[in-house]
């Protein structure tokens, strides 16, 4: 028979150890939810599911509360604990919170991101795989009359050149593409709201060079007599998604399965998404288990 004293001794050491266990496990009937915050755009609701159910996978109770504002009402929710994850791009949320940064590959602009971040933010890392920077169009006709076939060409004869900017809608929101262009002032440029009217612009001759807001499979009508710009230099910042945090609420699990998924996704297929989203009014949850469950994620 164990005395009544050494069961109360035992009962004393277990305590701790359970409540560790209790919290490493989570996942449990009463846990609050994880909290993945999404803007009103195709693109924020897509991966705030992915993340979301990715989450969930882990065991971690998890879901998406949408009508997020702009960064300025994200940073708030974070602080104030009412989200915990939200979709980011990197090099957007670089030139937010320092406007004065220089990195642009995906590395560099990783790591200045992380030494701007406000202390009780981290992110996940990047998807380096998928890459929704700006894209410049010309014709292939200026393509060859020129002789340029990437954006480091484009340089140097930017001053000769009249350009067209378009924003993609249901894309996170980015800075005004023209400025992401190093060494580039175009002789004039004109903003275009609508991406076909910037296409149309551009094949009609009225503007000689075309910076999309994003990958061109998202330009209407395709890029058929287009030449898309290289940028193997890294000349325009680069944009890949990520999870921005609130630092100190995911395990390492939770925070690995995040990376798995940054790790799986492609500018492919995340374009395919958004569209299916955007255009084909497609359920952000479906898409995103699908996605998941191809990915074994």
């Amino acid at each position: 028979m164990v005395p009544a004293a050494s069961i109360r001794v035992l009962g004393r050491m277990l305590v701790p150890v359970l409540a560790v266990l209790v919290v490493s496990c989570g996942g449990g009937d009463g846990d609050e939810p994880v909290v993945v915050g999404a803007q009103q755009t195709a693109e924020s609701r897509v991966l705030a599911e992915i993340y979301a159910q990715a989450l969930a996978r882990t065991g971690v109770p998890a879901r998406v509360e949408p009508g997020l504002g702009d960064r300025t009402a994200v940073f708030a929710a974070l602080d104030a604990g009412t989200v915990t994850v939200v979709a980011e791009h990197n090099g957007a949320l670089l030139s937010e919170l320092n406007a004065g940064a220089q990195a642009a590959d995906t590395e560099k602009v990783t790591e200045e991101l992380n030494g701007s971040l406000p202390q009780a933010t981290i992110t996940s890392d990047p998807a380096d795989g998928a890459d929704f920077e700006p894209r410049v169009l010309v014709t292939d006709a200026t393509a060859q009359q020129r002789g340029i076939d990437s954006v480091e060409q484009l340089t140097g004869q930017c001053p000769t050149l009249v350009a067209g900017t378009g924003k993609i809608p249901g894309l996170l929101e980015l800075p005004a593409a023209v400025a992401g262009i190093p060494g580039c002032e175009f002789a004039s440029t004109q903003a275009f709201e609508d991406p076909s009217e910037l296409r149309r612009a551009l094949v009609e001759g009225r503007i000689q060079a075309a910076v999309l807001g994003g990958p061109a499979e998202f330009l209407p009508g395709g890029t058929d007599g287009l030449t898309v710009l290289s940028d193997s230099d890294d000349a325009i910042r680069a944009e890949n998604p990520l999870a921005l945090l609130r630092k100190g609420v995911l395990g390492e699990e939770q925070l690995e399965k995040l990376n798995y998924v940054a790790g799986e996704l492609t500018t492919d297929e995340l374009c395919t998404l958004v569209l299916r989203v955007r255009d084909d009014g497609g359920d952000p949850a479906d898409l995103a288990r699908t996605w998941l469950d191809a990915h074994g994620l």
